[in-house]
């Protein structure tokens, strides 16, 4: 087990199975079942690939443009559909162009032949969605997309959809990412209440811990003042922007693609329905390494906007090498159809916890290349930090 987590949670030094029957598959589990052939690839799959509660899964050789998103719906397979929608197809061997505001379907490196009650659900990495690209799964006899049913066998393939900035991707690409789930274990409110009292999950920006405002998941809201460090509340995507290759880091300069939203006096902004915006929860957050967590990324109740296309969270997330006191939550907003205007404070999203089947080897921060760590207002890992 991870010395980090043995010295977090000392009664779990003992605990090196399963502690539960149900719950998100970690890190170890995951490589066995890598190992037994239940997750399989021509390519073999790489160590780094195996994050804490998920694996990040590979573009495939070839992509296909395609006139229309889809699902294929319980009679039908994915390929059968792209033999009525596709255009043209894309040669991933070398790097190549995905252009904004086209479809694209891209089968995945990885397949699956999952045991009868392991499902699993994928979302978009973070630098996925910082770069607002839309990136859903999708599988053969599929009703939804992100879901994997129980039982799952067959091929991978996943939508993608550049929403402000052409990219460029190859063969091996990993934009999403896949968590595995034993069983159907149900989100408690109990349960995350006396978490909070064990673990505190939440702090404000000077390390003082804040109530949590729990109610089917963890709340939080947005900062539209941000600290005394920075005039900069967030970012605005320029329109027209230069292509984005995906395999530079800190390579860009982030004035060419983005426009730094001020402190605003009205402690107000208004979303213009057109635009992509990087901003930050009010709150820090702290996932506790037996625990991972997913962003619900539109709730029509709290306002006509998206949140945070990019919705899981690590074990480990806000805790580190040195116990640090949370991390702000990074969200990626889009309006609507209509103006909408957001205020500082305002309760955006919530966060649903959901407990792990055993600690994983691996918790989330720099110790495994994890890139958001210790984040403030933070662009994906292409762009500059200052």
């Amino acid at each position: 087990m991870d010395t980090h987590i043995a010295n977090l949670f000392p009664e779990q030094k003992k605990d090196i199975g399963s502690l539960y029957t149900t719950g998100i598959l970690p890190s170890q589990k995951i490589k066995e079942l890598i190992d037994s052939g239940h997750i399989n690839a021509k390519t073999p799959i790489s160590k780094d690939q195996i994050q804490p509660a998920s694996i990040d899964l590979r573009l495939g050789p070839v992509a296909y443009r395609v006139r229309a998103s889809f699902l294929p719906g319980k009679d039908s397979m994915v390929k059968s559909k792209l033999d009525v929608l596709q255009m043209h197809e894309i040669d991933l061997t070398k790097p190549s162009v995905l252009e904004k505001g086209c479809v694209y379907i891209v089968p995945l490196m990885e397949e699956l032949s999952l045991p009868p009650k392991i499902s699993g659900k994928v979302n978009p990495k973070s630098t996925t969605g910082r770069l607002d690209i839309f990136a859903r799964l999708i599988t053969d006899y599929g009703k939804e997309f992100e879901r994997i049913e129980a039982g799952y066998k067959g091929k991978l393939y996943v939508e993608i959809v550049p929403r402000t900035f052409s990219v460029l991707v190859h063969e091996g690409t990993k934009l999403n990412q896949m968590r595995l789930v034993r069983g159907e274990p149900a989100p408690s409110d109990t349960g995350l209440n006396k978490l909070d009292e064990k673990e505190t999950l939440v702090y404000l920006r000077n390390d003082i811990p804040d109530e949590a405002m729990i109610d089917k998941g963890l709340w939080v809201s947005i900062d539209l003042q941000g600290g005394d460090d920075t005039e900069s509340i967030g970012y605005r995507a320029k329109g027209h922007a230069p292509l984005i290759d995906l395999a530079k880091i800190d390579y860009y300069d982030p004035l060419e693609f983005w426009e730094p939203i001020r402190r605003p006096k009205s402690k107000s902004i208004i979303l213009n329905p057109d635009d992509f915006y990087i901003l930050l929860s009010k709150q820090k957050i702290r996932i506790p390494p037996h625990y991972a967590a997913e962003m619900v990324a539109y709730d029509p109740s709290v306002g006509e906007f998206r949140i945070h296309y990019a919705g899981f969270f690590d074990p480990g997330f806000g805790y580190g090498n040195d116990d640090i006191k949370g991390t702000h939550a990074v969200l990626e907003v889009r309006s609507h159809e209509v103006p909408f205007l957001l205020e500082d404070g305002q309760v955006v999203g919530r966060l649903i916890y959901e407990r792990l089947l055993a600690p994983p080897e691996k918790v989330y921060g720099v110790g495994i290349g994890s890139s958001y760590q210790s984040q403030g207002l933070s662009l994906s890992k292409q762009f500059k930090r200052s």
